[in-house]
């Protein structure tokens, strides 16, 4: 099921497809937001640059650095859909997060420099927001930059950096006033990633791949430049720039259909059984009011009318559906379901076990899902805060 769209962007919508059937760099092997293996990253930078170059990338940007401001606000949604329905590789990293600094924030000179850079792909960014005791409670980080002259002098660590080990530049949030409240003295920064006292560990994960890494600063100087926005006001630019993420709305959903549809023929002659029978159906159930939340969220978006439970709620929907699907596709496999990716006879090369696997990323990344509960609570139905 998807919502239609009027006649003008189901014609996009048509462009865009035809545009990733020539140009994509293949089908992604495992799901998720992975990191590539190292060979595959001067094809995505042509392919993300391409992107950029056919108008389907920086939609919203400002016209001078590429945007198309008369586009349909709808086109973006579009083209997020249509890569993750082609299973291929979306711009990896965090250029759209960044870029929203950026265009808000960024002094002219960081503009000119970053935002074409990030049109041409030459630089990949890495978000560095998340430590070991800051992850959810993101305005805990300890960080320090401390300033030094015309520079800042970075000392601490983050993990969890999704493509860290890939990245050029780093959108890193450090605290510069210790002294200030919770929310404050925290400033953001544009890191080169090539900066001596910069070391990126990549971390091996359950699965086997290396997606995240902790990254330690020692002593790594900032250029005072470099810093995003006001010292002391990151926070700020932080929150601001996750508003800039938005075409990412419904490519998920995309992504819960498609599972939907390979579980559906994994099932197979095990359709008889009613049990089966009954799985599938609330799973398709669940999927579709997924697909109508999200046409919900877009809409409120496009009006701007957004509720403080949207983004927290489809998350969490998105995220636990996407492990019970998982969950079935492992289970309909009988006993072959502890065959993994490499095994001789695997089931579609060992895809739902590494699903499986990678399926409770999602319910902790972005704010995990009991933290996102809270929110709801608190800011959304207006209940009492806990007292301890």
């Amino acid at each position: 099921m998807r919502l239609e769209f009027p006649s003008e962007l189901e014609a996009f919508r048509a462009e865009v497809r035809a545009f990733i059937a020539e140009h994509a760099p293949g089908i992604k092997t495992h799901t998720g937001v992975r990191a590539p293996e190292a060979e595959l990253i001067p094809a995505i930078r042509t392919w993300t640059a391409a992107l950029f170059e056919a108008g389907y990338l920086g939609i919203g940007w400002p016209k001078e650095f590429g945007g198309r401001p008369e586009a349909h606000p709808l086109e973006g949604f579009i083209v997020a859909e249509e890569i993750a329905r082609a299973r291929t590789w979306a711009p990896i990293g965090a250029a759209a997060l960044a870029a929203g600094a950026l265009i808000d924030f960024g002094t002219p000179e960081q503009q000119n420099h970053f935002l074409p850079r990030i049109r041409r792909c030459e630089d990949i960014w890495c978000q560095l927001f998340s430590e070991p005791g800051a992850g959810s409670d993101l305005a805990s980080l300890q960080t320090r930059a401390v300033r030094d002259g015309d520079e800042f002098v970075v000392d601490g660590q983050k993990v969890w950096t999704t493509n860290g080990q890939h990245a050029d530049v780093g959108y890193l949030l450090a605290r510069t006033n210790p002294d200030a409240s919770k929310h404050r003295g925290i400033t953001a920064f544009a890191l080169d990633m090539r900066t001596p006292g910069v070391d990126v560990r990549p971390l091996r994960e359950i699965t086997g791949t290396t997606d995240f890494n902790e990254v330690f600063f020692d002593s790594v100087r900032i250029p005072a430049a470099n810093v995003i926005g006001e010292v002391d006001n990151g926070w700020r630019v932080a929150t601001s720039s996750l508003g800039h993420e938005r075409s990412g709305v419904g490519a998920g959903g995309v992504e819960l259909i498609r599972q939907l549809e390979d579980l559906i023929e994994l099932a197979g002659a095990r359709l008889d059984d009613s049990a089966v029978r009954q799985t599938l159906g609330e799973l398709a159930t669940r999927v579709h009011v997924n697909a109508a939340m999200t046409g919900l969220v877009q809409s409120r978006m496009l009006a701007h009318t957004e509720k403080p439970a949207d983004a927290p709620m489809s998350k969490i929907f998105f995220s636990e559906i996407n492990h019970d699907l998982s969950v079935a596709g492992v289970g309909l496999q009988g006993v072959d379901g502890l065959l993994t990716e490499g095994d001789p006879g695997a089931v579609a090369g060992g895809w739902w076990q590494d699903a499986y696997l990678y399926a409770r990323a999602y319910t902790i990344a972005g704010g995990a899902n009991e933290v996102l509960r809270n929110v709801v609570a608190e800011r959304a139905l207006g209940l009492p805060r806990d007292p301890a």
